[in-house]
């Protein structure tokens, strides 16, 4: 028996491509409007600064491009099963899932593309700065804090119906 498209969570992957797309779009700003390495204050602690991504988190693992995109496209196609699994009413999955998806495919079109993938969030205090990160490294992490949250809270409430 065949589950219809609509019923399952893969119905949530129009948040996965609009992640994507505001990933790429803004990459794509990135690139045309700064030099590599400029830097445009913005507010106290946050800055606009390009910088390449060789890579992964917090530059680790760097000049595996392609281990990295092999990652990157097992952890998509089993999300996306996991999606498939899952029934459309499963918000709070869901939606973390395709924020992990959409992340994880606009630094992979950037590694396959460019051979790097282009971040420019600066946030710091004083002279200490967080790794510079994109849009995509945010969906990847608020998705993953999501699943970790759906751990804790939505199994206690089971613990406590059961």
């Amino acid at each position: 028996m065949s589950k219809s498209i609509g019923s399952t969570g893969l119905r949530w992957l129009w948040l996965a491509v609009a992640v994507l797309i505001v990933d790429l779009a803004s990459k794509f700003w990135v690139v045309k409007n700064f030099r590599l390495g400029e830097s445009v204050d913005w507010l106290p602690f946050f800055n606009f600064y390009y910088v390449r991504n060789y890579g992964a988190a917090f530059s680790s693992f760097m000049g595996q491009r392609w281990a990295l995109a092999a990652v990157a496209i097992t952890i998509t196609i089993v999300l996306m099963v996991m999606m498939y699994r899952t029934a459309a009413t499963a918000k709070w999955s869901n939606i973390a899932f395709a924020l992990i998806i959409g992340g994880a495919l606009g630094n992979l079109f950037d590694r396959l593309y460019h051979g790097f993938v282009v971040d420019f969030f600066d946030f710091f205090i004083g002279d200490w700065h967080y790794p510079t990160f994109n849009v995509a490294d945010c969906a990847i992490c608020i998705g993953a804090v999501m699943v970790v949250l759906e751990g804790f809270i939505f199994s206690k409430k089971e613990k406590k119906t059961a």
